[in-house]
């Protein structure tokens, strides 16, 4: 919700929170993907356009590169035990035939550059390097850490 609500998320009962997101998964569309190691789930990444992100406009290093009608992969969790083994890779592989499947022609990340000095160890945004592998190329970079990384998905 943090993505959805900004600062704001933070001064709200956490139950409120819990609320409001479990009414976006209910009611659609479905807020983002999870990832199974068979029938356990052990990550999730949040993936929607990003119109329905308004915080984003008002963050200052994640506003619009331009006026496309971006679809966004903001947020990212993989359980502790199975970080490392290519959850998030694969959620991004998913995330992508999903936003295509729902007639995206772009999809955005706002990831952090791990190689930049200073970069933040909170990494629930992704990683640079997982979306660049992935064929995402960097659009916008307002800070060292912290580019806009973009896949075009007009071809198919």
């Amino acid at each position: 919700m943090y993505w959805r609500l900004g600062p704001c998320y933070h001064e709200r009962p956490r139950e409120q929170n819990k609320i409001a997101f479990k009414q976006l998964v209910e009611h659609g569309p479905a807020p983002g993907l999870l990832a199974f190691a068979g029938k356990v789930p052990v990550g999730w990444c949040q993936l929607t356009p990003r119109a329905a992100l308004p915080w984003l406009n008002h963050a200052r290093l994640l506003q619009p590169v331009d006026d496309a009608p971006v679809w966004s992969i903001s947020c990212f969790y993989v359980h502790r035990k199975y970080r490392k083994q290519a959850v998030m890779e694969a959620l991004i592989a998913a995330a992508l035939k999903a936003a295509r499947r729902a007639g995206a022609t772009t999809v955005e990340a706002y990831p952090i550059d791990i190689t930049q000095p200073k970069s933040s160890s909170n990494l629930f945004t992704g990683v640079a390097s997982t979306f660049a592998r992935a064929g995402f190329k960097t659009v916008a970079r307002r800070a060292p850490a912290r580019p806009i990384m973009r896949y075009e998905l007009r071809n198919p």
